[in-house]
């Protein structure tokens, strides 16, 4: 994703929204017994005493989005579990989305881990250590019900102009295959770029299309014309090294879909329970 010259990063704390300040995420938490420790429970380091700081980028729904002035979503709620059995709270940074391909705010010290809605890829790793993957994604083609295509090879020979979100794989697909899409910072963005004909058609995950179709407005006007099964996994990211906290994340993800939390909270947020989905093979990485 995109990011404007001189943005700052944005700190979501557990206060009234005011202005370049907003809800905290977690609301579950313990305090460290009032020693200001920096070590949680299993000896996991946290960059700041009692909390577990989380970088994303918004907006993502429905992985994470500020919802009635709290940000929310899949992904803050996965994390909201590890946070708790740390027993600490989750405090969430909004940042460029670019820096979690680098690992920049898990090495700077600012962030613990990344939860962005984020594929799993061999070039990422080199740079950022993943949690066990979480959630099986396909990139979907959303058209405009006006542009007469039925198919991305539609798209491509009746030459309409699309669409994706910029420094994700759905827009590295698409200049793969030949396009030239428009890039666009975030997926609110690429919706806006629809609703206003800037582009006919876009590229990006399913779970992002299956959220703006509820919206009778947007099924209305746009629908999905191919879902590309691109093999791509979702996983949390910490600083390379950082076994103690990937360990937390994982126990917490194995525990939640043991226990039945993983399938109560992807039905909250995604939809209709897919178990493929949500039991990825961990061998597998995306494009």
């Amino acid at each position: 994703m995109n990011t404007l010259p001189g943005r700052r990063t944005r700190v979501l704390a557990a206060t009234t929204v005011t202005a370049g300040l907003m809800l905290l995420a977690a609301c579950t938490s313990t305090d460290d017994g009032g020693s200001g420790s920096r070590t949680a429970a299993g000896g996991v380091e946290l960059v700041k005493a009692g909390q577990l700081t989380t970088c994303t980028h918004l907006p993502y729904p429905p992985f994470q989005s500020e919802i009635d002035g709290k940000v929310q979503g899949f992904d803050v709620s996965l994390i909201d579990l590890a946070a708790k059995n740390l027993g600490v709270k989750q405090e969430i940074l909004d940042t460029p989305f670019e820096n979690f391909k680098t690992g920049a705010f898990l090495n700077s010290g600012e962030c613990d881990l990344a939860a962005a809605g984020m594929t799993i890829t061999d070039e990422r790793k080199k740079n950022v250590d993943f949690s066990d993957p979480y959630f099986e994604a396909t990139q979907a083609v959303l058209v405009d019900k006006g542009a007469g295509v039925t198919s991305l090879a539609d798209v491509k020979s009746k030459d309409v102009k699309l669409g994706a979100q910029a420094q994700t794989t759905g827009e590295d697909y698409a200049k793969k295959q030949g396009f030239d899409p428009v890039s666009f910072e975030s997926s609110d963005a690429v919706l806006n770029g629809l609703r206003t004909g800037q582009v006919k058609a876009v590229i990006i995950d399913f779970p992002v299309v299956q959220g703006w179709l509820k919206d009778k407005a947007n099924a209305d006007a746009f629908k999905v014309v191919d879902n590309l099964n691109t093999g791509e996994q979702y996983g949390f990211t910490v600083k390379k090294g950082n076994a103690k906290l990937v360990a937390a994340i994982n126990k917490a993800l194995a525990d939640a879909k043991a226990d039945g939390t993983y399938k109560k909270l992807y039905e909250k947020w995604i939809g209709p329970y897919d178990e493929s989905a949500a039991s990825p093979s961990a061998a597998a990485s995306g494009s």
